[in-house]
Order: structure tokens, then sequence, then C-alpha cells
């Protein structure tokens, strides 16, 4: 079973049920403030946090008066676009005492099926990350249509996992894990500590079953589950309405974890291995000597670049001989690399008109 105290990059779903009083329309600052602590207690010891937060619809419809029933589009959008402020400062005065800084990310389906805005949004979070902030992830629901929605901010959380290179993700839920069958109505319902491959058995065991405030029931979990195992990273279900609810998950409190078969890292490779490449980058000596010792693909050593890639495309690498030594995603268009290829970073506002990014690809989304 994983242990939450091994995680080195651990990405945190919060639904709009533990973080909102169903009843007032009001956030649950007590239980703010304890998750809070516990965020800071996790970063102390060099674990990377990112929570992913429901909350701005439910807040914003409270400050709008709006019913407690399903909302037309344009006022759950309205609703989230007020809720969504309130949300973020809530967030950001729940951790400034513990010294942590805060930043909004709002994202939408489009934005991770989109190769580009992937990328995008992957440095982004790598950058702050790097600068010790807490990303807090919300979908965009103030232009999200049905089109590029997610719809639930469980497949969500997977999906930031995903992006940020993960190794464990946890689902704070009003369930303490996940049943053989639903535990409000069948007795005889038995919960998993542990599952290591989603068999259908598995699949037909979940149910649809939400709380007033949220949309994701168990379905939505296992698909969750899937994607976040798939990318290398353990998901838990654990209950979350406790204060503390980490630290309880941390000292034994119920949950189930889903484990995967390999790290994010290994998971990774092997999905850009399996990519079909849409051009060529050929290097030099010293280029491939570089990638051999684990570096980065420098503009300065390449020396053709072959094909129409775009941003975020996949593109074979080959040595001087002609050899593939493998693939990578190009954080530059096949346009870009021709005019790049051969020169220092310093000459890149030069010949492309802005400064540019130093790497053409980065070692981490390079398989050799």
């Amino acid at each position: 079973m994983a242990a939450l105290s091994a995680a080195k990059r651990l990405v945190v779903k919060i639904g709009s049920a533990l973080l909102v009083d169903r009843h007032a329309g009001a956030l649950r600052t007590d239980w703010l403030t304890s998750i809070a602590e516990d965020v800071a207690r996790i970063k102390a010891r060099g674990t990377d946090v990112v929570l992913v937060s429901s909350g701005s619809i439910a807040l914003g419809r409270g400050i709008l008066k709006l019913p407690a029933t399903a909302l037309p589009l344009e006022q759950s959008q309205a609703a989230a676009a007020v809720g969504q402020i309130r949300l973020a400062r809530a967030w950001e005065e729940a951790l400034a005492p513990h010294g942590i800084t805060t930043a909004q990310v709002l994202v939408t389906l489009e934005d991770s099926a989109d190769r580009r805005r992937y990328l995008n949004q992957r440095a982004t979070m790598e950058t702050l990350l790097g600068f010790g902030a807490v990303p807090i992830v919300n979908e965009n629901d103030t232009v999200a249509t049905d089109e590029i929605r997610y719809g639930d901010n469980d497949r969500l959380a997977a999906q930031v996992a995903v992006t940020v290179g993960a190794d464990q993700l946890v689902l704070l839920s009003d369930v303490d894990g996940f049943y053989t069958a639903n535990p409000a109505t069948d007795p005889t319902a038995r919960r998993y500590d542990t599952i290591s491959d989603i068999t259908p058995e598995i699949e037909a065991m979940a149910g649809d079953a939400g709380s007033g405030l949220s949309k994701g029931g168990m379905k939505t979990k296992l698909m969750a589950a899937k994607t976040a195992i798939a990318a290398g990273c353990a998901m838990a279900i654990s209950e979350g309405s406790v204060m503390r609810p980490l630290s309880a998950l941390e000292n034994g409190a119920n949950a189930t974890w889903f484990t995967p078969h390999l790290d994010p890292h290994a998971a990774r490779k092997r999905w850009i291995a399996a990519m079909k490449p849409c051009g060529i980058l050929d290097i030099d000596t010293g280029a491939a000597r570089a990638l051999a010792l684990g570096r980065s693909l420098l503009p300065v050593g390449v020396t053709a670049a072959s094909g129409d890639f775009g941003r975020g495309d996949p593109v074979v690498i080959r040595d001087p001989r002609g050899v593939s030594l493998g693939q990578g995603l190009t954080r530059y268009t096949a346009t870009e690399a021709r005019a790049i290829a051969g020169h220092q970073s310093a000459e890149f506002e030069t010949l492309l008109g802005y400064p540019g990014r130093a790497v053409l690809i980065h070692r981490d989304d390079m398989a050799l």
C-alpha cells in the first residue's frame, strides 16, 4: 500500500461539499484552516503540493442568492465568476500564515487535449512548484461549455497529476474508500484497502451516488484512478470531512489506494516512446554525448530539422550516423527549430523575434 509520507509530489482534490456548508452556502473556515495546516506540514518535509479545489459555483450561488437547484449554464458561469474570487482569497488567507504562496490556475478539458496548451500548463506548473508555491487548480467554469468541460474535479485532478508528474493523488471524498457496493444502501458492502488492477468486475461495482454540492460519483473516481495509475501515480480515496484529513490518512484512516505498476517517470517515457513522430532532428556528436549523460537537447547541437511539426509534437532524434536515439516532445515548431539550429540561446531573439526557450527538448520530455 502507498504511504502518503513517501510522496514527492502530491495532488489533492477537494470537493465542494467539503469546502462549503450546503445549508449556509458559506466556507467551512475551520476545516479550511485545518487542511492548510496539513499542507504546510507536508510541504515542510520537501513535498510539492497541488490543490484541485472545487467550490466556486457553490460559493457564488450563495453570494448571488441563487436557488439550490440545477442552474442554467449562464447562471452557473456567473456564479463561478463571483465565487472564484472568494475561493482564491480563502486559500490565500488560509495558507499565508504558514508562509506559503498560492497561485490560481484555471483550466478546461480543451487545455489538456491541445498539446501546445498542455505543455504551457505543464511549464507554468513546474515553475510555480519550483518557486515553492501551491497552485490552486479549478476548472474554468466561466468559459467552459459542455464540449470543453471535464465536468467533475475527480478527472481534472487525475489529469493535473499526470501533467505535473505527481507520484500520489488523494481524492478527499464523503466516503472512506471504494466499496463492493454502495455502503449507504447495502450493509454487506466491503471496502477495498488496495486495488492494483481495475478489472471489469471492479468497474461494475462503481455507482453514481454523489453529494448535494458535488457532481463526482464513484464512477468518476474510478475513471480518475485509471488515468492516474496509467501515468504511474498512486491514488487514494479517503474521507475528507474530518479535521486535518491528510494527517488522518497518514495516520491510518480508512482509504482505498489504487497502485500503479510503473513510477511517473517511467510511465511518461513509455507514453512518449509510443507516440507517432511528426519529424526528425539530426544532432551532432556533442549533443549526442550530452543526451547520453541525461541532459536536455539544446538548439546549438542540432544540425538539421525535417518534417512539419508543431510545438509539443513528438520528433525522432538522430545521431550523426543517422541512428535513432529515441524521440521527444519539441518546444519549437519545425520552422523555428530550423531557424535556431546550431545557434546559442543569446541569438534567439534576433532569429525568432522573441527571446525563446533555451531548451529544444527537455530531458523530461524525451524517451531514449
